[in-house]
């Protein structure tokens, strides 16, 4: 039987702590410091409420534009229930499993520091959600990016009550399942909520800080994974080394450029075709500025992912509750101003490495540098590679477009209480798309570049980049005579896919 590998929550929690869990399938459980500090949070409100009929927001009130209006005691646990049922309001695509089981983990985080008010049994039922894979339906659309997640939270926390849907892995498979179900077929009883535990659990920014995470983590593998293919592009165009020169960049020393040009340097170290005599005395922008525009792109990820590292280790609901203090605070932690610009950066990033990867597609297929055109023999008859940038540069066009910023939006909501929102979440699931995109993009750069390394022959790249290709070529054969190319895109995408699965990130 194989040993149960956990992770212990606690004060704080990494990205690559996160990709750990996911990667090894690590089970989760609270730390002992956590525990106590979530009991002695819910025995100061429990204290608090006794024989006091002050108002506290989102405790003894209704919510929103509602936050007047004052609950009687003998109602707050239905009001809690009501809470959940009333906002699970999301509508559009399902949530992939993925970004769900990074929700709960990220609100089981956020609700371990003990500011929430929620009860050690609601926190406990959601590591067993994490643990046993039951994973609750949610749906991507819905989410203002303020005032929390509320509706794709509602349908996350739904199944703590026995309502909603949740997915049931069977043979291999993912299938629907109610929650009720669910919660039998594990002999598990539903919760019965206490003051304060169902706006302690639909506000927060788990939503947007699941894509986030997801998003980073993604980036930064497409990111050294762009450095990579562009290096075979580089020698499959007989580009010259000279822009890649550590002098170059010590004298503009971004420090994403100088990492690049350092990268692209070792995957080309002892190649045949860079050390060739080269005729041209400079290459297009798409190559020769690689350092500049990847190396971009990877401070913009940086800075991304240390407001992420911020957001993933606070507390986002309201009202937070502070029992050295003796404090009950109402705020906007929940806000996802941060979030939403950081999207709209990640996603402007990420679209730039598929759009100069793109541009070397183009360049590659051009019949230049001794190439034949469209990297076919006998074009005319063939049309090689002709329709594959095609395609790429529709991807990169759908990736500009879903470049235009979400965060400068704002709509009012709950009759001006909430007049000002942030729009993260619409910011998080267009990031997504964007990097999803970058993958295609750079899987068809891929296909290119190792189809004109060919043509190099006899020459070779360096023994770094001929051993990728060659594995490559175990998934996707050279293009001998025209044949139907979506398959090769989607072998080539799934060759990227293995390999970032296999990445580590620093």
């Amino acid at each position: 039987m194989q040993k149960i590998e956990f992770y212990e929550i606690s004060k704080q929690i990494t990205l690559e702590d996160i990709s750990s869990i996911i990667k090894l399938k690590k089970q989760i459980k609270l730390s002992d410091d956590s525990r106590k500090k979530i009991i002695a949070c819910r025995e100061y409100l429990d204290n608090k409420l006794d024989g006091n009929d002050n108002p506290i927001y989102g405790v003894n009130t209704g919510f929103g534009s509602l936050c007047d209006t004052k609950i009687s005691n003998d109602q707050l646990e239905q009001l809690q229930q009501n809470l959940l049922l009333s906002h699970a309001c999301g509508t559009g695509d399902f949530v992939p499993k993925e970004i769900v089981k990074l929700m709960l983990l990220l609100k089981i985080q956020s609700l371990s520091y003990g500011n929430s008010g929620v009860q050690l049994q609601t926190v406990e039922r959601l590591i067993q959600f994490f643990n046993l894979d039951i994973l609750p339906v949610v749906y991507d659309q819905g989410s203002l990016g303020a005032s929390g997640d509320l509706a794709p939270l509602a349908h996350l926390c739904l199944p703590l009550l026995g309502y909603g849907e949740v997915w049931k892995s069977e043979n291999g498979s993912w299938k629907l399942e109610k929650s009720e179900d669910a919660l039998k077929r594990n002999n598990l009883e539903a919760i019965k909520l206490k003051s304060k535990e169902g706006l302690a659990l639909i506000n927060g920014t788990q939503f947007m800080s699941a894509y986030g995470v997801w998003s980073i983590i993604n980036a930064h593998k497409l990111a050294v994974i762009s450095d990579k293919i562009s290096s075979i592009s580089i020698d499959a165009f007989d580009c010259r080394i000279d822009p890649f020169h550590p002098a170059l960049h010590l004298v503009r020393p971004h420090k994403g450029q100088v990492q690049t040009a350092q990268e692209i340097l070792a995957c080309l170290q002892d190649s045949k075709i860079s050390k060739q005599q080269k005729k041209q005395v400079q290459d297009p922008y798409a190559f020769r500025c690689i350092p500049q525009v990847h190396g971009a792109s990877k401070d913009a990820i940086e800075y991304v992912t240390k407001v992420f590292s911020v957001e993933i280790n606070s507390v986002t609901d309201n009202p937070n509750i502070f029992p050295a203090l003796d404090m009950i605070l109402s705020g906007g932690n929940f806000h996802g101003q941060p979030l939403a610009i950081s999207f709209d950066f990640l996603a402007i990033a990420c679209a730039e490495l598929g759009s100069i990867s793109e541009r070397r597609t183009f360049q590659l297929i051009s019949g230049q540098r001794g190439l034949p055109a469209f990297l076919v023999s006998n074009p005319g008859l063939n049309s090689g590679l002709m329709i594959p940038q095609y395609t790429a540069a529709s991807v990169v066009s759908q990736n500009k477009q879903l470049c235009t910023p979400a965060s400068v939006d704002s709509i009012v909501s709950s009759n001006g209480q909430e007049d000002h929102v942030s729009m993260g979440a619409n910011a998080a699931t267009k990031c997504y798309r964007v990097i999803k995109n970058l993958e295609k993009i750079l899987a068809i750069e891929l296909l290119n570049a190792a189809q004109a390394i060919e043509f190099r022959r006899p020459e070779k790249s360096s023994p770094y980049l001929e051993s990728i290709i060659t594995e490559y070529r175990k998934t996707v054969p050279f293009i001998n005579e025209d044949r139907a190319l979506y398959t090769d895109i989607e072998n080539s995408i799934q060759f990227i896919d293995t390999y970032m699965k296999n990445l580590v990130i620093d």
